[in-house]
């Protein structure tokens, strides 16, 4: 196995690999700062980590006493690989990296492979939009944020929404309008799109915005509280109350929204550890304002301290993430200063982290401890009920063991239309996200489900045999004894046996609790009390692959019916097409216009409107599948 190299080429170097017992190589190992892999017999990486001398660290693992989990680790190495940093700051940041990519089983791992969230203004424009925005931080405008979800983004557009009229709909929409839409009517816009507004009485809206936004809400209060006097004095009464009224909602806001004596950026972060599980929560601070917080559950090995935990937690969560200048921690991370200057480094800026606090900080940092420990705790009890269920379920079904891997397969489709097949994966904690799949299926005779899952059944498989995914224990089909047959024949053909196959099919009058069990072999089906866990876990893992099926379903339908509709009217080439797109704002626009409305558009006769109108409304208002 070859090192992997550090992104900058120029500096490091990767020594060569320990072969077999590393005990006996290890006086070949560099003295300067890197980082470690250790691998066991297979190739597998067992650990990464960092050290200011390799050689020093690494013999370390050999020669003192170790605490239950190295002592496992170290039993199972076989080889040690390492890569040479310029300094130890750089090997901080590549062990983070591979920590990520990798998943060492003894590091401390940090699912979290979502982008956030911000607010994005489009200052490039005369009259900006407010929008939400996900992806890079590249590009014009101004991003505010991050904010820990899309739900804590939407609920300040609708709150900015109602505060300052700035809009925000998109710009195909605004654009094309002729009249104010109904934001307009109920006073959620100024409708600049038909100019009811000037450039001035719009930007000072915009300035207001930016400076809630950036935490300076105090002097948006003074500045609405004077023109409020000047409206009153010029006898205005009625915008004088409408600016009374915004006085009071960002009285009430600061009241509820801001962290007390904060004006600045920072991350309040919290740990909690019970039952072998570990939970962090991050409360995002930016410009004095609460954007509200998010938990999350890394995995790490049973007997890992806090500073241990949040070490790990900071440098995966900030490796590719906006910095804020302050980090307050429930403990001191081990390594903090040099995670302090491979953070700043990163960031551009000056990252402190604090872990001692007093005064309003400490019952902020408390309130974040104590909603690790209300999350934690509810995690562990939502696990003791999942596994008393997959304890139930391995009882009626009679298995071996419990368990460990369970994929459900589910057809979607319209009468035979854009037909998809789901896959989803749950394992001994729960749903496994990360592994759900779809499949387009395609080049079967509509509507034949048979056909359907066997082909979808063969694509997933056939990728199972080449060893991208495990194999699973247990594999439920939404449907009875034929589904089961088309999935036994898929396995056949791959040369797959010994799989545990259960079809779930819908009792006689569809009820759910009167689920039918069927499995290979067997010519009665096995039914379960509706009051069963087993049975419970059953419905929950059929109904989730129903679910992701159905989304996906709607989703290519969709998808297909925007883009084909079109070129299938005769008469429509692409530049008449792009006109009636342009007049209308998109697809949705068009199929709700009028037959008047698209002959208005340069180019479409009456009859040619009359048709388009007819095949969008036949095409974009069919029956959509029942979840």
């Amino acid at each position: 196995m070859t090192a992997p190299r550090v992104p900058d080429p120029a500096a490091p170097e990767s020594a060569p690999s320990v072969p077999c017992d590393p005990r006996e190589r290890l006086a070949q190992l560099p003295e300067g700062p890197g980082v470690y892999r250790m691998m066991d017999a297979g190739g597998t990486v067992l650990y990464v980590g960092k050290a200011k001398n390799l050689k020093r660290r690494v013999a370390s693992y050999f020669s003192r006493a170790l605490n239950s989990r190295l002592l496992l680790m170290v039993a199972a190495v076989a080889d040690v690989e390492v890569t040479v940093t310029r300094s130890e700051g750089e090997a901080l940041l590549l062990e983070s990296n591979l920590i990520k990519s990798l998943k060492p089983r003894f590091n401390v791992l940090l699912r979290d492979d979502k982008s956030y969230p911000y607010i994005r203004l489009s200052t490039e424009d005369a009259f900006p939009q407010l929008s939400f925005y996900r992806g890079p931080r590249k590009g014009p405008g101004r991003l505010f944020g991050p904010y820990p979800s899309a739900w804590a983004v939407r609920e300040t557009l609708q709150l900015l929404q109602r505060l300052f009229p700035v809009r925000q709909c998109e710009d195909s929409f605004y654009r094309t309008r002729s009249r104010a839409c109904l934001q307009y009517q109920i006073k959620r816009c100024t409708g600049p799109c038909v100019g009811l507004v000037s450039e001035a009485v719009y930007a000072q809206e915009v300035t207001h915005t930016i400076k809630f936004l950036e935490g300076r809400t105090q002097e948006v209060i003074g500045e609405l509280g004077q023109a409020m006097e000047r409206a009153a004095a010029g006898l205005d009464f009625e915008r004088a109350a409408v600016l009374r009224d915004q006085i009071g909602t960002l009285r009430r806001l600061q009241e509820r929204q801001y962290v007390s004596g904060e004006g600045g950026d920072l991350d309040i972060i919290a740990a909690a550890q019970e039952g072998g599980q570990s939970c962090v929560q991050v409360f995002f601070i930016r410009g004095g304002r609460n954007l509200g917080n998010k938990a999350f559950f890394p995995l790490a090995p049973a007997d890992t301290d806090e500073g241990t935990l949040l070490a790990g937690f900071l440098a995966q969560f900030y490796v590719d993430k906006e910095v804020p200048g302050e980090l307050i921690c429930s403990a001191a991370p081990d390594d903090q200063e040099l995670l302090e200057a491979a953070l700043t480094q990163r960031a551009g800026h000056r990252v402190q982290i604090r872990s001692r606090v007093r005064a309003e900080r400490a019952r902020w940092l408390e309130m974040a401890r104590g909603n690790a420990v209300v999350a934690l705790k509810s995690r562990l009890g939502s696990q003791a009920g999942y596994a008393r269920r997959l304890a139930a379920l391995r009882e009626a079904l009679a298995l071996p063991e419990l368990p460990g891997r369970m994929e459900c397969f589910d057809i979607s489709h319209t009468m035979g239309e854009r037909t998809v097949a789901s896959c989803v994966v749950f394992d001994d904690a729960g749903p496994r996200k990360s592994d759900y799949r779809r499949f387009n299926i395609e080049g079967i005779t509509p509507g034949d489900d048979y056909a359907a899952m066997h082909q979808a059944l063969t694509r997933r498989y056939t990728r199972v045999q080449t060893g991208e995914y495990p194999i699973p224990d247990l594999i439920f089909i939404d449907g009875g004894r034929g589904q089961l047959g088309a999935v036994a024949e898929a396995l056949q053909a791959l040369g797959l046996q010994g799989l545990t196959l259960v079809g779930v099919a819908k009792g006689p009058d569809r009820r759910p609790g009167t689920e039918q069990l069927w499995l290979l072999g067997q010519g009665t089906p096995v039914i379960l009390p509706a009051d069963s866990p087993a049975l419970h876990l059953i419905a929950q893992i059929r109904d989730e692959a129903h679910r992701f099926a159905i989304t996906g379903h709607r989703q290519r339908r969709a998808r297909a019916r925007t883009a084909s509709v079109l070129e299938e009217i005769g008469g429509i080439g692409p530049k008449r097409r792009q006109q009636l797109l342009l007049a209308f704002g998109g697809m949705r626009g068009l199929a709700q216009a009028g037959v008047e409305d698209i002959a208005r558009v340069e180019g479409i006769s009456r009859d040619l409107a009359q048709r388009i109108h007819d095949t969008l409304h036949d095409a974009l208002h069919q029956p959509i599948p029942a979840p």
